[in-house]
């Protein structure tokens, strides 16, 4: 078995202890004075194994102890040196700072009641008050470096325990920053998408129709809608734009967000650019006059149904495309659908990715609603299915009720 190398800062007090030893000797320093059964030369043996235990104090401090502890009785026989004593004192404290955590606890109970039973053994052989320093000089040696080795290792895990609990708060800081910057980046998209979609996608359809149609009457008719929805798409970029150097902390003015007030006009445009496709926009509003909803869920609502009149031009079929709004103060919810033909249609089409039904829903659920989309079987429209989005917002925003 090879002994771990010893630490350079245990090298050091070991040599300094037996230097310090020798020293003692050479000027015939003894701590037990002339009445041991031994020679002074003998007091050098375990001032030397105790400097050699000190090497093991950090890598194996309860062998060390022990060792220790048994070349101090056998120093008890011996003039005694002062080094010695010191260095049996340090292997205390460093069984304890260096040790496991049942050692650290048991040591310094083993060493108080080592101390009391040696104070009250020497006052009962001795019969003499003097005898009090003796059990004095065994608490200072045993019991005071083992006390101060668990105050210095506590201090030290409570350290490292702080060290931890800090570098956990700096992790989910992280986390949360990283957290936070994806859920802009996916609200960001979602404006981006919403705003743009709806204008793109009728220059999309639009343009295809005036390059496949050879008709002048109709091209003019598909440019003019074409410049209409650049201008409103390019208007709707600037006013993303401005709200990014808002919050970026520029001095640019954030406009406003869209609102339902704005439904009448979304769904007029809808209508022109549907027009040529054989789709008419209807649009209708119960809420009966209600005031202001709250900002988060008048722009989620208005986005639905800006989305919905988006997938509407892109794929239904001829025939009407109907928006509902509603407020159902009891439930404290509104409620949006989108009802339009469900099927295949000639002429020219915006592709799509899908991401649209994705960011209503993100958009829902972020507000705590339900939400759902798909084919149903025609009922008022007539046989043909038809393509339901519905939507459900209640009217709660971070625990906070707003009255309609």
């Amino acid at each position: 078995m090879t002994l771990p190398r010893p630490h350079r800062d245990d090298v050091l007090i070991a040599v300094t202890g037996l230097l310090g030893g020798l020293v003692l000797w050479s000027f015939d320093l003894h701590t037990n004075g002339y009445q041991a059964p031994l020679p002074g030369w003998v007091t050098l043996l375990p001032l030397t194994a105790m400097a050699a235990l000190e090497l093991l104090r950090r890598s194996m401090p309860r062998t060390a102890l022990l060792a220790g502890t048994a070349v101090m009785v056998c120093d008890l026989f011996t003039p005694g040196s002062l080094a010695t004593v010191m260095m049996f004192a340090d292997l205390s404290y460093a069984a304890v700072l260096y040790g496991s955590p049942g050692a650290a606890r048991r040591i310094p109970v083993i060493t108080g009641m080592l101390t009391i039973a040696v104070t009250i053994g020497f006052l009962a052989w001795l019969r003499n008050p003097g005898a009090l320093l003796i059990g004095v000089i065994t608490g200072l040696v045993t019991f005071g470096p083992a006390t101060t080795g668990a105050i210095v290792r506590n201090h030290r895990e409570a350290a490292d325990a702080a060290r931890l609990r800090a570098e956990q708060t700096a992790l989910l800081a992280e986390m949360d920053r990283a957290q936070a910057v994806v859920a802009e980046r996916a609200r960001m998209a979602r404006e981006l998408h919403d705003m743009v979609a709806n204008h793109l996608s009728a220059i999309a359809i639009h343009s295809t129709a005036a390059l496949s149609l050879d008709d002048e009457a109709t091209t003019r008719q598909a440019l003019g809608v074409i410049r209409e929805n650049s201008v409103a798409g390019l208007d709707e970029m600037r006013r993303l734009i401005g709200l990014l150097r808002d919050s970026a902390g520029g001095d640019t003015e954030p406009a406003a967000a869209p609102t339902l007030a704005g439904l009448e006009a979304l769904v007029a445009q809808a209508r022109a650019n549907g027009a040529p496709s054989g789709l008419r926009f209807t649009l209708h509003d119960a809420r009966d006059g209600a005031g202001a909803l709250p900002a988060p869920v008048e722009l989620a609502a208005y986005r639905i149904v800006q989305e919905s009149l988006t997938n509407a031009l892109k794929h239904a079929e001829a025939g009407e495309v109907r928006v509902t709004v509603e407020l159902d103060d009891a439930e404290q919810v509104l409620s949006v659908g989108v009802r339009s033909p469900f099927g295949r249609r000639p002429g020219p089409r915006a592709p799509g990715s899908g991401a649209g039904l994705v960011g209503m829903e993100e958009r829902v659920a972020l507000l705590g609603g339900s939400f759902e989309a798909g084919p149903a079987e025609g009922t008022e429209g007539g046989p043909h299915p038809v393509w339901i989005v519905r939507a459900t917002l209640p009217l709660l925003v971070d625990d906070k009720e707003f009255s309609a």
